[in-house]
């Protein structure tokens, strides 16, 4: 299985970060040494001073596709999850700065928190879920599908056409405005529609 992330996708989130709104999804990918299942704590890594939370909804490819066409992409995933696609910034902000790739500042292991899964049916529209961050019990990230720049049907169509999607691929959908850094004793909460979907420890 592959996970695939899609960065700048709300536009408060890029203006926070002072980046250009993209004229087409921002693509990169994770390792599956990245995931970080079942409330395991996160631990702080020794290679960079900051990482920051950045809290997403995540679809569940469930069928073989390749160059699936928007109106299709609906019948390409049954599941949603919530995660977070942790960031080492200040590598990051180093990484961008020399033109490198950024596998080391988003891709290491335990970056990417993912949550149980739900059956999309049970969400009244995938356009219109609710979705928030609390840290230490106070709220740091909220946010909406509907404001996405690119909904998830689109980023399906987007990355089928240079990737395959198979059964099990993961795709992390962008993160709203408030991402900030995390520290050692912090407790991460994440809700979708008020439902728990994932509770640890920052260690």
């Amino acid at each position: 299985m592959k996970i695939l992330c899609i960065g700048r996708n709300y536009e408060e989130h890029a203006r926070e970060l002072k980046n250009p709104l993209p004229a087409e999804p921002v693509v990169f990918s994770k390792p599956d040494s990245a995931l970080l299942r079942n409330n395991a704590p996160f631990y702080l890594p020794g290679f960079a001073q900051m990482f920051h939370h950045e809290v997403e909804l995540v679809v569940k490819i469930s069928r073989l596709g390749k160059n699936i066409e928007e109106r299709f992409a609906h019948r390409y995933y049954e599941e949603i999850g919530l995660g977070i696609d942790f960031t080492a910034r200040d590598l990051q902000d180093e990484l961008r700065g020399k033109g490198l790739p950024w596998e080391k500042c988003k891709a290491f292991d335990g970056s990417a928190v993912i949550s149980e899964f739900t059956p999309k049916m049970r969400l009244s529209d995938i356009n219109n879920i609710n979705f928030k961050l609390l840290v230490n019990g106070e709220l740091r990230q909220a946010g909406n599908s509907r404001d996405m720049i690119n909904s998830v049907d689109q980023i399906i169509a987007h990355v089928s056409k240079y990737f395959t999607l198979k059964i099990g691929d993961l795709i992390y959908t962008g993160t709203p405005a408030g991402v900030g850094p995390v520290k050692v004793g912090d407790r991460l909460q994440g809700f979708i529609e008020e439902v728990p979907f994932f509770d640890f420890m920052v260690k």
